[in-house]
């Protein structure tokens, strides 16, 4: 199997760092650091730093394959959420909670927002289950009701009822995602999504952490969250039809479809598991089968990812640099001296603009300017 890195050409830088975007902003995690920078409505950029040590160090049995999947999975649901909620502090967004969130405040007190971030993190993972796993598995045997009893047409095979399952599940997937992707707030967010991938993507490169060089990247990133959602889906495909042929027939066709929902709910973890380790395999070699792989995920990405401005990209390099800042000494005063913070005369004199020449690096300063339709036609002719 090849050893050729399929996303850089320096495989030292391999597997460093990996991030997520958030309202305005990008975090980026490289060891135990957590960083994540926002741009405010001044445009200055606000850098919330962090700490997130994973089970996996404490307890090193957790690490072994297909288990880690699983812990990765919940950590990173978790880590999602705190890093969201740092993003809306940092940007000084308050929302008005209702009945409920008072009650929690008031009988919880410091603990009442770990308790409704949890209940939160339930109800997602609730709505995405019903929508994912019980509704395509229904409609499925709903459609071979349909097919048999309805239009008097013999039974459809359990195979194919598990490829039509599959089917739905993409669709509601793709469907889902062409609608949120709709709202403007989630399109900036793909944005920076796109701007996370593009710096990433250079950095394992080898190539000098600039705006301007990692605009000529590529913004599809074969380890995204994305393309590890969509190689699920074809996982549990191939567990669905495992799980319709062994499973013997029940008179009951209700029974039987509630059955295979709930095994297919016990196998989530593995399923989970072996995503994991086939997305790690597909991030480290570049070969016909990796590359088959990782391509259905890379199409998926061209929604959850758009084209990202210079400014966001500076923002991503921040996050970074931050986050890699042992690597990067010439960024330890900028970090250490808060050099992000602007002060309020210098935001009043630029209009409300941080001056970039006083608060970043040079390194990563850049004119704020959507990219060129030249930068355009080279991201699609790499895609």
């Amino acid at each position: 199997m090849s050893k050729k890195c399929c996303v850089g050409n320096d495989p030292t830088r391999l597997n460093k760092v990996g991030g997520q975007a958030v309202l305005e902003g990008v975090m980026m995690k490289a060891g135990k650091r957590t960083v994540t920078s926002c741009r405010k409505e001044d445009g200055s950029i606000v850098v919330y730093d962090d700490e997130f040590v994973s089970v996996r160090k404490k307890h090193k049995i957790l690490n072994l394959p297909i288990l880690r999947g699983v812990v990765n999975f919940i950590e990173m649901l978790i880590l999602s959420m705190k890093t969201l909620n740092a993003s809306a502090d940092a940007l000084g967004i308050e929302e008005e909670g209702g009945k409920f969130e008072e009650w929690c405040k008031k009988h919880l007190g410091k603990h009442s927002t770990d308790v409704i971030m949890a209940i939160s993190l339930i109800l997602g993972l609730g709505l995405s289950l019903f929508l994912f796993l019980f509704l395509p598995t229904w409609s499925a045997d709903g459609i071979n009701w349909l097919w048999r009893d309805v239009f008097k047409i013999s039974a459809i095979p359990e195979p194919v009822i598990a490829v039509i399952e599959g089917v739905l599940k993409v669709t509601i997937f793709i469907v889902y995602l062409l609608l949120v992707s709709m709202m403007k707030d989630i399109k900036r967010t793909f944005m920076y999504h796109g701007a996370e991938h593009k710096t990433i993507a250079c950095f394992e490169a080898g190539e000098e952490l600039t705006p301007e060089n990692a605009m000529k990247h590529r913004r599809f990133h074969p380890r995204c969250g994305t393309s590890f959602m969509f190689l699920m889906i074809g996982i549990g495909i191939l567990v669905g039809m495992l799980v319709r042929f062994i499973l013997p027939e029940m008179e009951n066709e209700k029974l039987y479809s509630i059955t295979v929902a709930l095994i297919k709910l016990a196998l989530l973890p593995i399923t989970m598991g072996v995503g994991y380790e086939i997305l790690m395999i597909a991030g480290k070699h570049d070969n016909f089968l990796t590359r088959a792989i990782s391509a259905p995920g890379l199409w998926v990405q061209r929604i959850t990812t758009k084209e990202p401005t210079l400014d966001m990209l500076e923002v991503a390099i921040v996050s970074t640099k931050c986050a890699l800042r042992d690597e990067f000494p010439e960024f330890m005063e900028f970090f250490d001296e808060k050099g992000w913070e602007t002060k309020p005369e210098e935001a009043a004199e630029d209009g409300g603009i941080a001056d970039s020449e006083e608060t970043l690096p040079e390194e990563i300063t850049s004119d704020t300017e959507e990219p060129t339709t030249e930068t355009a036609e080279n991201e699609n002719d790499n895609a």
